[in-house]
């Protein structure tokens, strides 16, 4: 092999670890700021270990809104038809918050079976759901509201 040749292979050999180096920076950073949207019956038919985030989404159940009056701590429940989990949250809500409305709440399960949440949104207006809560909601045979109509996926706003 010629020296040039040595040369080349050399470069191409350092420019191929450099790339998969910055890859695999860029996956492992993208993995831990990753939220996964997921639905009560999918806690329920899965273990989620405590400390992976994601975003909790479905209905505020009836009748489950509790806040202290002496703090901005608010509990809830947010179900999809099928199973219920808790929620506990420290903090403002949004305006459209309420009771039989969508909710997608950020945060970690607890040990104690509780969802504890350090952010929460409420859809934004009265006709739209995100597409992702409106799937998870016929799917459990849910009646969806006549006016609430399924958000755009990904694909289609692209």
């Amino acid at each position: 092999m010629t020296p040039t040749r040595k040369k080349r292979l050399v470069l191409v050999g350092l420019l191929v670890i450099g790339i998969g180096a910055a890859a695999a920076v860029a996956i492992t950073a993208l993995q831990s700021n990753m939220f996964f949207f997921i639905t009560p019956t999918d806690v329920h038919a899965q273990t989620m270990p405590p400390d992976r985030q994601f975003r909790l989404g479905g209905l505020v159940m009836a009748g489950t809104v509790e806040r202290d009056p002496h703090s901005l701590a608010v509990s809830f429940t947010v179900t999809d038809g099928a199973y219920e989990l808790p929620v506990t949250f420290n903090g403002i809500l949004p305006d459209l918050f309420r009771e039989g409305q969508g909710v997608i709440a950020h945060g970690r399960l607890g040990e104690d079976g509780q969802f504890h949440a350090h952010e929460v949104l409420a859809r934004h207006d009265e006709t739209y759901m995100p597409a992702e809560l409106a799937r998870a909601l016929e799917r459990t045979g849910h009646p969806m509201e006549a006016n609430i109509q399924p958000g755009p996926t990904a694909r289609q706003r692209d």
